[in-house]
């Protein structure tokens, strides 16, 4: 089990720790993205969490500096956080959209038709064949775990540029 020093039980994680919280993210995004368990936009994120809030297993909120004015999109952001800490789906805030688009497919970040993704909200749901076991997602939710045990209900993630 993994030994929290006093500054990650204050709620500051170590950069190291943090490194590899992003790399597990990455890992289970691409993991994910080729079994089709990867919802993306915050008006798709809502219709799924409705649908089906027991299938996902983690909910990305991610925004650069220009969204955090944007206050409709805070106003998603804290309905979609509420709805996942009622449905114990773990939940991070990721601060780099363009990194996020290079993750999931490509650094334009455009759908088939050229608009660009809506990439403020991402869902990763469990493959309905079997149940997934993935250590990175693993990773990730002992995050989170011990993020919440901190009163850190939704911790912010550094997506590095590569």
């Amino acid at each position: 089990m993994y030994k929290m020093t006093f500054e990650e039980l204050s709620g500051d994680y170590s950069q190291e720790r943090m490194d590899t919280v992003a790399k597990a993210l990455e890992e289970v995004l691409t993991a994910a993205l080729p079994q089709g368990c990867i919802t993306v936009g915050v008006y798709e994120a809502a219709k799924s969490l409705n649908v089906d809030p027991d299938n996902v297993v983690l909910c990305i909120l991610a925004t650069d500096e220009d969204d955090v004015k944007d206050v409709a999109l805070q106003i998603h952001f804290t309905l979609i956080q509420a709805f996942c800490c009622e449905n114990d789906i773990n939940i991070l805030r990721v601060n780099n959209t363009h990194r996020l688009a290079e993750i999931l497919g490509g650094g334009g970040g455009k759908q088939g038709g050229g608009e660009p993704l809506d990439l403020h909200c991402v869902l990763v749901t469990s493959p309905h064949s079997s149940s997934w076991k993935d250590p990175a997602l693993s990773k990730l939710s002992l995050f989170c775990r011990e993020s919440r045990c901190m009163d850190q209900w939704v911790p912010i993630i550094n997506l590095p540029e590569r």
